[in-house]
């Protein structure tokens, strides 16, 4: 594991995150353009939760943590990485053809939700901070299905109340995850 600690290797992250970011908010520059203003924050879930991860990066390339910025990333990254292959595969299922593209997405949001978790070894995330990150992503849900800014996928459009009700779960399952994996109290070794 300290193998992804190095510097190099952080910086390397660093830079890959960054410019999926940049990229990210470019996919989305004309959904943004068209949201109203109060709900433009949530419309890039993914670049968003891959910046929230250069923060994290950033600050152990500096030999800090950022609890807050952690329970942010590791939720929205974990989330929104696998709503995003779901919805590539449900799209190729109900008869979209897959391109390039679509592939590509599957392939760097798997990476999205997997680097977040192979860091929570070196998070100091508080009970505090998941209940933060938990208000962000579930206010996120009812911006998008309740207010309709959910990212702009043609042809799931006309699904867009089982993809809230499925993604609502998705959330629920990303919180108690991180739950599990980085707050509750681990049991006493026996005999101790």
């Amino acid at each position: 594991m300290l193998i992804l600690t190095r510097r190099t290797n952080l910086f390397i992250l660093l830079m890959i995150n960054l410019l999926g970011t940049i990229y990210g908010y470019y996919w989305y520059k004309d959904q943004l353009v068209a949201t109203p203003f109060p709900y433009v924050l949530f419309v890039p879930d993914s670049p968003t939760a891959s910046l929230f991860f250069c923060f994290v990066l950033g600050a152990l390339i500096l030999g800090r943590n950022w609890p807050l910025m952690e329970a942010l990333a590791v939720t929205s990254l974990f989330k929104y990485g696998v709503w995003a292959v779901g919805m590539n595969i449900a799209a190729g299922l109900i008869g979209y053809p897959l391109q390039f593209g679509n592939y590509l997405l599957i392939f760097s949001h798997s990476c999205m939700a997997i680097e977040g978790l192979l860091f929570i070894p070196f998070y100091k995330i508080k009970p505090w901070h998941l209940v933060f990150a938990s208000l962000v992503l579930i206010h996120n849900e009812i911006v998008d299905y309740v207010f309709h800014i959910m990212p702009w996928y043609p042809p799931l459009a006309p699904y867009e109340p089982y993809i809230g009700y499925i993604t609502f779960w998705l959330s629920v399952l990303t919180i108690a995850l991180v739950y599990v994996l980085c707050i509750r109290p681990k049991p006493l070794a026996y005999g101790k």
